[in-house]
């Protein structure tokens, strides 16, 4: 298997196998992008069974049509993302929508909050994704921040790096992250803006 950060290359060659019909490619795709594709369907649905579905779809999606990843536009794990990502919210507004047409009134009202849900879980989903893509000295200073409510020196003792570096790595994290609110966000996969 390769390495979790992998060159354009890998992508690529993922592509050709997928495209070529490959079982085994099919086997070490899921097995890369399998947590981070019920991640993302979770957060944004909240279910189980649901983010289930949405994986099974996903999956289903890129055996299917492998030809849809432009190697371009980036690389195969915002890809893969941005389509977790848009299934998900189709299925929320589907699922919604199905409830509020059964309940008949205040409909507009109804659809404001559909919107602000649809939106809440978008934004949780980003987050999610921004955290597992950025670097792990990053990652590891936020969790330990927020995890075990570490301020920047008592990161630095726990990392062995000096407090200057740990509130960069901080600052950089939360930088990050706090586009997560962005529609378009940078971090956030092509795609992958909005709501969709």
């Amino acid at each position: 298997m390769a390495k979790k950060d992998a060159p354009p290359r890998w992508d690529r060659k993922m592509q050709q196998r997928l495209a070529r019909g490959e079982a085994a490619a099919l086997g070490e795709f899921y097995d890369r992008f399998a947590s981070l594709v019920h991640g993302l369907a979770h957060r944004v649905l909240g279910d189980e069974r649901a983010a289930d579905g949405i994986t099974r779809d996903v999956f289903a999606h890129v055996w299917a049509h492998p030809e849809t990843y432009d190697p371009k536009q980036g690389p195969l794990r915002s890809w893969v993302a941005g389509l977790t990502h848009r299934l998900a919210v189709q299925r929320l507004r589907a699922t919604e929508t199905a409830a509020l047409t059964q309940g008949g009134e205040g409909a507009a009202a109804d659809t404001e909050e559909l919107e602000r849900k649809v939106h809440r879980a978008s934004v949780a989903a980003r987050a999610d994704y921004i955290v597992q893509a950025m670097p792990t000295p990053l990652r590891a200073a936020l969790e330990l921040a927020y995890f075990q409510r570490r301020d920047y020196r008592q990161a630095a003792t726990d990392l062995s790096i000096t407090e200057d570096e740990a509130r960069r790595r901080l600052r950089l994290g939360l930088q990050l992250l706090s586009t997560a609110h962005d529609t378009g966000a940078p971090g956030a996969p092509p795609g992958y803006g909005g709501a969709a």
